[in-house]
Order: structure tokens, then sequence, then C-alpha cells
């Protein structure tokens, strides 16, 4: 299959599978005429490295793992429980940065709303602006305690 109908089927760009071969990630056949064919166990390992980038892993991480991505043995390939956590443990710890900034950013507006109460300001402001077109870095300069 050619590049553009393994793709379609892969439900990803043309551009995305050039980059997987690239990247070291997949070796496809190449057809007497130089175009690139992609077999069954391709779009099987093609599919299988879509599925890691979507959860998160990048090429380097995915090209780790390559045990994972072959048709051998067909099943979970060794170290992938440990990768899958280490990923896993990963996304916890941005997940909770995340949410420690969020609870700063919903402090800061607590003490905006007190600091003005006569502002008239929705719950999801359009970013730079806080309120009556104030500016979020006039309203940072303002002594808020």
């Amino acid at each position: 299959m050619q590049v553009k109908e393994a793709a379609e089927k892969l439900g990803i760009t043309q551009r995305m599978l050039r980059h997987y071969e690239q990247q070291g990630l997949i070796a496809v056949g190449r057809t007497f005429n130089g175009y690139r064919y992609y077999s069954d166990a391709d779009l099987r390992r093609a599919g299988r490295i879509r599925d890691f980038i979507a959860i998160g892993f990048s090429t380097r991480e995915v090209r780790a793992m390559s045990a994972c991505l072959s048709d051998d043995g067909s099943g979970p390939c060794e170290g992938g429980i440990e990768k899958l956590t280490e990923k896993l443990e990963h996304i916890d710890r941005l997940k909770t940065d995340l949410d420690t900034r969020r609870a700063a950013i919903v402090d800061r507006i607590a003490t905006l709303k007190k600091a003005f109460p006569n502002a008239n300001v929705s719950e999801k402001a359009p970013s730079g602006t806080i309120g009556r077109g104030r500016s979020s870095a006039s309203l940072e300069r303002a002594d808020l305690g």
C-alpha cells in the first residue's frame, strides 16, 4: 500500500508517516520506482507508533520501546509496563503542577475581586485583560497584598 492510502487507513498524515521513517521508528520497503510501500506489518507498527505518540510519548521515547512496536510475539513487550508506568507518573506530576498553578490563579482572581469589587469580571476573562479593560500587567503592579 502506498503512503497516501496507508495514511488514510491510519488516520494520520502522509507527512507524519514520513516523519516516523525519518526518526528511525519504521523502515518501509520501496517499489522498483522508489515509492514507499507499506506492508500489513508496517501498518500495524505505524499504528502502534501513532498510539504511543497520542498518549504522550515522544519519538525518542517510542524508539526506546522498539520491542513494543513489532509483531514479534504480538503480546506485551519487555519493559512496556515500566515505560508506561513512568509516563503515567510523569503525567501525574504535570497534572499536579497544573492543579497548583490553577489554584494560584483562582486565589489571585479572588484577591482581585476583593480589591476591585465594582469590576465587572466574568469567570473566564479574555487573556491579557481583566475587568474594565485593565490589563493583567497593570493589575499585577497594584499592591494587592
